[in-house]
């Protein structure tokens, strides 16, 4: 869908002509006389406002016939904060799709989830976004296909299926509309020379895949590598290297088996992370990419953030003396959940200790170990008959943690990407056991909302004692309160 709005298509024709970053991911734009779209940062000359038509998402713009920019890649943007912040139909089904939904269950598995028809979910995305659900798929599969010809040296049949397409023919096509080249001349380069799409190095699949995960504005790298190392669980995570250099490893369980990521603390000058995948099934790198990325907030927004914590005199020094600073997510939301209950009224090492218990006992191995990783997070189905009783929890909590996990199990308590999260938060607390600040510290990291606050936290209180903060001025902080709560956190 193009942006109609006659002020809104000036600002955006504004941050174009300055190529501010900001913007990439939020809009596209496209150019007439040369039949390409680009993200707004684009380094090329700036086109004339006549020949400039924008579109809310690049599946949008290769809809409209447009062909993917070669110098500045704009389907390797970051993802819009907006799909984060957003809690309707359209912002659930985008999250759902980046997690590979209509790849593993079609667009009727979408609708099902949204609870939705099949045509009410395609009209409402068509209506506001100008794609449906399968041309966002499509484009979020074209993307994977180009990491995957440029990072690894598998074949392209191999490639083809790997990023979800149904037929090499289809891949094929798929490549030449959005990239206008074939996957051979995507891959024409070789190590030490630079394609037009920039510097690749072909790999062997099994050494991993290499991405750079891209975010915008500053990335307060420092603050979200000290939160996962303070909360990482021995046999599932661990920071290793100086801080500054660490690197964050962490297993995966995804739909085709289990998986190793790897990021690295430091933030490369274009504004990424540098990630390795290593993937039992290649066709999970999609969803694998994605929560990762949601592990490392890295679809916000920190311009809007700080402009808005900013303006509140008790927020605004400590928004300059951490730029960037994020909201951690996690990578799956079941699993947070438990490590929420297991990690409630008791200290992070304390509870750090009760979930390295909980890995060794219930915990899936992993065919291989690597390096300190051993195992995968026990899924929900098989602790909701556990006894237990290796982590000598009180009788409450054993409980509590129980019927979480059987409710996960069941499907009585949704917690997805999709998921509706004042539905998933009323689903919470009517179990017994879990209070406003689990059902809380869920919504925010494991459904990644960005506007949760849990004034009952003691840290959360001590860093608003500190910086002069009351909960009267709470609303100055809407929608972004979960980054004013990491920023009183830092503060306490």
């Amino acid at each position: 869908m193009t942006i109609g709005d006659r002020g809104v298509e000036d600002s955006r024709y504004e941050a174009v002509s300055s190529r501010d970053a900001r913007f990439d991911g939020v809009f596209f734009f496209a150019v007439s006389t040369t039949g390409i779209y680009c993200r707004p940062s684009c380094p090329a000359i700036t086109p004339k406002r006549r020949n400039v038509t924008f579109y809310r998402t690049a599946a949008a713009a290769q809809g409209a016939g447009f062909r993917a920019c070669r110098r500045c890649r704009p389907d390797a943007v970051p993802g819009s904060a907006e799909w984060n912040a957003r809690a309707d139909v359209v912002g659930r089904a985008m999250r759902l799709i980046g997690d590979g939904i209509v790849d593993r269950e079609g667009v009727a598995g979408l609708a099902e989830r949204l609870g939705y028809s099949a045509r009410q979910v395609q009209r409402q995305l068509n209506a506001e976004l100008g794609a449906g659900p399968i041309a966002l798929a499509r484009a979020q599969r074209g993307h994977t296909a180009r990491v995957l010809l440029q990072t690894t040296t598998m074949q392209a049949a191999e490639i083809a299926f790997a990023a979800g397409f149904a037929s090499v023919r289809q891949f094929n096509d798929t490549i030449r509309e959005i990239y206008a080249a074939t996957p051979g001349e995507l891959r024409s380069a070789r190590p030490g020379r630079s394609s037009r799409f920039g510097p690749v190095a072909p790999v062997n699949a099994a050494a991993g895949v290499p991405l750079r995960l891209a975010h915008r504005g500053p990335y307060a790298a420092v603050e979200v590598f000290d939160h996962l190392a303070a909360h990482a669980i021995s046999g599932i995570e661990e920071t290793v290297g100086e801080r500054g250099s660490r690197i964050h490893r962490r297993t995966l369980r995804l739909p085709g088996g289990p998986a190793v990521a790897e990021v690295g603390e430091q933030p490369g000058p274009g504004g990424w992370l540098e990630c390795r995948l290593h993937l039992a099934d290649l066709r999970d790198l999609t969803t694998a990419t994605q929560r990762v990325r949601r592990l490392f907030d890295l679809d916000a927004d920190p311009c809007a953030v700080a402009e808005r914590l900013g303006a509140d005199p008790a927020l605004a020094p400590l928004v300059a003396a951490r730029p960037g600073l994020r909201a951690p997510g996690a990578t799956d939301p079941h699993e947070l959940a438990v490590r929420a209950v297991l990690g409630r009224q008791v200290s992070v090492p304390a509870g750090r200790r009760l979930g390295a218990a909980l890995v060794a006992a219930y915990g899936e191995l992993l065919p291989e170990p690597s390096g300190g990783l051993t195992r995968l997070f026990p899924r929900a189905e098989d602790l909701a008959e556990a006894s237990l009783s290796e982590l000598g929890l009180p009788d409450a909590r054993r409980s509590a943690l129980r019927t979480l996990t059987a409710a996960l199990a069941d499907g009585s308590v949704t917690l997805d990407p999709g998921a509706d999260r004042d539905e998933s938060e009323r689903q919470l607390l009517a179990l017994p056991g879990i209070g406003p600040w689990t059902a809380g510290y869920i919504r925010m990291r494991g459904l990644g909302d960005p506007d949760v606050l849990l004034p009952g936290d003691v840290a959360v209180q001590a860093g608003m004692r500190r910086a002069g903060a009351s909960e009267e001025g709470a609303q100055r902080w809407r929608p972004w309160s979960s980054y004013a709560m990491h920023h009183f956190w830092n503060a306490s």
